[in-house]
């Protein structure tokens, strides 16, 4: 009897110190719980609400194959629509500011307990909702993610980053995108993409079905480009002090590889990722792997 339980310690012994040379392989052990009495290890990380947001054009419904990936994950997930997007009831004409535009945001943020953090994604245009965002709500954010997105500095205008991709992208390029001045001193441009600019330089990756799908849905947009021109500049206390995340579509026609890397350059991130042979729209093309680096992004940031 006493061998017996002498070898029943040994074994115990050498099954609790396996669980802890497997735990130490993983990248992050602070992840993980161990309950020995109950001979059980169960996953402790902590999961995290995700707020998308669209770009120009768009709505909530592009994030269609997104949001239940991240919510069969266990994530508590918001797409937004942004003012005149998606259901939103207004049209872009009565927008008159970027941050009009950004309120769907904005009030979400604001209502959220003081202890609850969000991780922002904005996708596109969204980048300057995101900037509009974490200026004024820096506590509330854990990490803002900028996918394929104009991501401004704090040292000059918040236009300047969509001045400087005007400046490089040659009329042709829009494909009969079309631009309306609206506004009683006509300094609001609507902007409405054409059949052409989002099949080739924005969905040329992606299932026809989806491309469809945004033909169907699409509204107009704007950049907001006079207004942002006239808004002072974000500032390093709030919008700077955020941690960010940028990830790179490599084959992005809209918003080429080159200029998502100058915008990396000109306002460095904590973090870069990578998605090969995706377009524009990575929601579409590589959901699952866009899904993965949203969840290996936000849990750097627990």
């Amino acid at each position: 009897m006493f061998n017996f339980l002498k070898n029943m310690k040994r074994i115990l012994l050498e099954w609790i110190k396996s669980i802890f040379i497997t735990l130490s392989s993983f990248p992050d052990t602070s992840t993980y719980s161990i309950y020995i009495c109950g001979c059980e290890m169960s996953e402790n990380k902590r999961k995290q609400h995700f707020v998308l947001v669209h770009g120009s054009c768009h709505g909530a419904w592009c994030w269609y194959k997104v949001k239940p990936l991240l919510e069969a994950a266990g994530h508590q997930v918001t797409a937004l629509n942004l003012a005149a997007s998606g259901i939103d009831t207004r049209s872009i004409t009565d927008i008159s500011t970027c941050e009009q535009y950004s309120e769907p945001l904005l009030n979400l943020l604001k209502s959220l307990p003081d202890d609850e953090k969000v991780v922002l994604v904005g996708h596109s245009f969204g980048g300057l909702s995101l900037a509009i965002a974490m200026d004024k709500f820096p506590d509330k954010i854990s990490v803002s993610v900028f996918l394929s997105a104009f991501m401004p500095d704090t040292k000059h205008s918040p236009s300047f980053v969509l001045e400087k991709f005007g400046s490089s992208m040659a009329h042709e390029a829009w494909m009969g995108t079309e631009f309306k001045p609206y506004g009683s001193d006509n300094s609001g441009l609507s902007m409405f993409f054409s059949f052409e600019f989002m099949k080739l330089g924005l969905y040329q990756l992606s299932p026809v079905e989806d491309l469809e799908l945004g033909l169907l849905l699409k509204r107009p947009g704007s950049l907001f480009v006079s207004n942002l021109s006239k808004m002072k500049n974000f500032s390093d206390e709030g919008y700077g002090n955020v941690p960010r995340a940028y990830i790179v579509c490599k084959e992005d026609k809209g918003i080429p590889e080159a200029f998502q890397r100058w915008l990396i350059d000109n306002f460095p991130v904590n973090i870069v990722m990578e998605i090969d042979e995706t377009d524009h729209m990575p929601m579409f093309c590589k959901p699952q792997q866009l899904c993965d680096h949203f969840m290996e992004i936000a849990d750097k940031f627990v």
